[in-house]
């Protein structure tokens, strides 16, 4: 479902990092702002230690309807990018780290959801001066 790319972060810059999203077709999950309080959103954290995450933007999603659901949903579907911006600060040791972090959400086709899973997200990170 997911799969980071490696990146390098210069220290006191602040970098965006595309974290790639790829649903089956078919399939979506509810966007990080789903339409009813019952619905588990899109979310993304970080233990982003020694970067520190500035903000996570999550794509626009779309309106759909679907038979389960009197109103439409709020939802992402096919391939999407959530974007972090982070900033290694000054005090940052040099070279590569490995941050981490967890992707949780709740896929659903058409007909059925299923139960809500949170995923690893491992983002190899070169930390350069």
């Amino acid at each position: 479902m997911v799969s980071p790319p490696k990146v390098a972060i210069k220290k006191n810059v602040t970098t965006a990092v595309k974290l790639p999203v790829q649903l089956r077709s078919g399939y979506h999950v509810n966007s990080n702002t789903p339409s009813d309080e019952y619905l588990i959103p899109l979310k993304l954290t970080w233990t982003a230690t020694p970067l520190e995450v500035e903000t996570i933007t999550y794509p626009v999603p779309k309106k759909e309807k679907y038979t389960f659901s009197e109103k439409p949903l709020s939802v992402f579907s096919g391939d999407f990018d959530i974007v972090t911006r982070f900033k290694a600060p000054a005090g940052a040791s040099p070279g590569m780290q490995v941050i981490s972090g967890k992707l949780r959400y709740q896929a659903c086709t058409d007909k059925e959801c299923f139960p809500p899973r949170t995923v690893e997200v491992r983002l190899p990170v070169d930390i350069i001066n």
